[in-house]
């Protein structure tokens, strides 16, 4: 049965932990402290001569140094022996003389039901194991052995291979009498009132198991081994089991290694984490197919106070770590930060340990760099700051930033840090209360602070490392996500049939915007689960993954802007003309961005006139090109309408 959190606590108040571990240990009387609750004794988990097991009655935990168990009452009995959870809080009620609650039946239901998809998860576990060393699975094999992933690691993490067959699975579940809608409940068949045989998720693809924080199976993760499959992994839908927001690969695993290991460390991808375990980073997580989540971060920060996240050394990586800053920017809490860890350029990190060993990637995460240092990076990389106002706008943009930050404490001290950061990177001093260019003197007073009355140079900033990136804005702000963006992505949402044609275009899309990323990540699985799905189908699919508000605000916005083409009413020939106008335009602005940005780069690094023309130029294109569309002969006709969009 299930107990209230209430109930669970009254217990732990009433017992202080050292009575219920002390029953079964010796504490040792040179180490404990028992005025303070602090106990210390032998290991009763594993045999040991010196007391590394620590109990503390003011957590209320307990925890051996030695062998790395933990927990607290509950966990130690259902542990050291072997009781049920519902044994463990039946004989501890007792002892801290409370009255066990009254049975709920439907919750017990329920308990019962959720444990019998647990069993079918498993079963279906080993049918993909099976499918792995069986004749089948000899080109998956194959692709793991080229992966470096070999027979053992493949029995360690339990990696499977779903064979090409549409019943396979189902088959074989049928045959141990799972009934069909607990393989629907799981996520592992696909069904619909349009569909009218259900048929198996996976099929021909390497199949990653996903598992709770209890170590229960959950989900899959299945990485495709045919090119021409539309998506190359694909994830078992959310279900009871299931909610991949709440939940991290390998978490169970390196929950246990954080203790010794002091942290824990994000990566992008599966094999990554594999082949982070396997080189000795076993305290390695990674998000399950999506951007990083405020629920997933609280996990982490749960876990240790600064996990590393770490990215792939390309474009794509450096976009994700930076909206990853701003996702922690927004959730910052007092000693709870993350750093940043970024790998070789065009590496991840299992390329970087199969090239250069474990030493390199242990070289890159200690290299791992502060959340302040990585906003800075991204506000000032490429960027010219040789004139007043654009060293105004880059510290209105930082005060913006740090306005983001929602603790009081925090949000000041990020105010003062970008300030001080500010006025060393322009060169600034301060006196009587004004600000001053170091190397100027008092005009008013005719210095100008060199020997001879010769003027200093301004003193340029530093160079950058790293590409920088437009600054994610969120849609509940002040300011609204980029007009264009809103469309190209509002089009796939109210018309999921163009999804399959332009899904390399749609995948390919550079968005600034951090919640219309994971609007558009959202649509990508579920087209890739239902390549059939009409609009309607997929808004009631976007609304139950939360995404229902967004997609209203959105819908507000390209009504009030007039962008017909990107509604549900629009015919399908006319949002595929003005989705494949936006995106010309689109790509020609982020085109004129990154122009402008190395022509302001080089007018700071020479200001001659041709530099200066060359800039003026870019401005110009950019100023004509926003609110403009190409024109397409019959544009509108086909939803009775003439106009032009935008």
């Amino acid at each position: 049965m299930r107990f209230s959190p209430s109930f669970l606590d009254e217990i732990r108040a009433r017992l202080p932990i050292s009575s219920i571990v002390g029953q079964r240990v010796t504490w040792d009387r040179r180490k404990s402290q028992p005025q303070k609750g602090d106990f210390w004794a032998c290991c009763p988990f594993h045999g040991e001569k010196s007391p590394s097991f620590h109990a503390e009655d003011r957590k209320g935990r307990y925890h051996c140094f030695g062998c790395g168990e933990s927990g607290d009452h509950f966990t130690f009995l259902t542990k050291l022996e072997g009781l049920s959870f519902p044994e463990a809080v039946e004989r501890l009620a007792g002892e801290a003389g409370l009255s066990m609650p009254a049975r709920d039946v439907h919750a017990e239901a329920e308990e019962r039901k959720r444990a019998s998809l647990h069993e079918v998860m498993e079963l279906a576990c080993r049918f993909f194991e099976e499918g792995l060393q069986s004749r089948d699975g000899a080109s998956a094999r194959g692709y793991l052995n080229g992966r470096a992933l070999g027979p053992d690691i493949q029995r360690r993490f339990r990696l499977g291979y779903a064979r090409q067959s549409r019943n396979a699975l189902k088959e074989h579940l049928a045959s141990k009498g799972v009934p069909h809608e607990d393989m629907v409940a799981t996520g592992l068949l696909i069904s619909g009132e349009d569909i009218p045989v259900s048929y198996d998720r996976f099929r021909d693809r390497v199949m990653f198991p996903i598992t709770d924080f209890r170590g229960r199976i959950v989900a899959f993760g299945g990485r495709a081994l045919s090119a021409d499959a539309q998506a190359k992994y694909l994830n078992s839908p959310e279900t009871v089991l299931f909610r991949k927001g709440d939940l991290l690969y390998n978490g169970f695993e390196a929950r246990k290694a954080v203790q010794s290991a002091g942290t824990i460390i994000t990566v992008e991808g599966y094999v990554d984490v594999i082949a982070m375990a396997t080189a000795g980073f076993g305290h390695t997580v990674a998000p399950l197919g999506t951007a990083l989540t405020e629920r997933q971060l609280d996990l982490l920060w749960r876990l240790t106070p600064e996990p590393i996240l770490c990215f792939d050394g390309d474009k794509a990586g450096l976009r994700a770590a930076y909206r990853a800053a701003d996702l922690a920017l927004a959730a910052l809490k007092p000693g709870k930060t993350v750093r940043f860890a970024l790998l070789p350029e065009g590496q991840d990190p299992d390329d970087l340990i199969r090239s250069a060993g474990r030493e390199a990637m242990a070289q890159v995460l200690a290299a791992a760099r502060p959340l302040f240092d990585m906003v800075w990076t991204r506000e000032t990389d490429g960027g010219g700051f040789d004139t007043p106002e654009r060293r105004a706008a880059l510290e209105a943009r930082l005060r913006d930033i740090a306005r983001s930050v929602a603790d009081e404490s925090i949000r000041h001290h990020y105010e003062q840090a970008f300030a001080e950061r500010a006025r060393e990177f322009f060169g600034y001093g301060q006196k009587n209360g004004f600000r001053q260019q170091r190397g100027q003197g008092d005009r008013r007073n005719g210095s100008n602070g060199g020997p001879g009355g010769a003027s200093r140079p301004i003193r340029q900033p530093p160079p950058i490392i790293s590409e920088s990136l437009k600054r994610s804005t969120t849609l509940s702000g002040r300011v609204q996500a980029p007009l264009r963006e809103v469309v190209l992505v509002m089009t796939m949402a109210n018309h999921p049939g163009l999804v399959p044609d332009l899904l390399d275009e749609f995948a390919q899309i550079e968005l600034t915007n951090r919640e219309l990323d994971s609007l558009r990540t959202q649509i990508l699985e579920i087209a890739a689960e239902d390549p059939h799905i009409e609009g309607g189908g997929l808004r009631d699919r976007l609304v139950s993954a939360r995404f229902g508000e967004l997609l209203d605000k959105l819908d507000q916005q390209i009504e009030r802007c007039g962008n017909w083409q990107a509604r549900a009413d629009a015919s399908d020939r006319d949002a595929a003309d003005g989705w494949m106008q936006a995106l010309t335009l689109h790509r020609k602005a982020r085109t004129l961005h990154k122009e402008l940005k190395d022509a302001e780069a080089a007018l700071a690094a020479d200001p001659s006139d041709a530099n200066l023309a060359q800039m003026i130029d870019i401005q110009n294109q950019m100023a004509n090109s926003d609110g403009t569309e190409a024109q397409i002969e019959g544009f509108g006709l086909s939803s009775g309408r003439r106009q032009k969009s935008m």
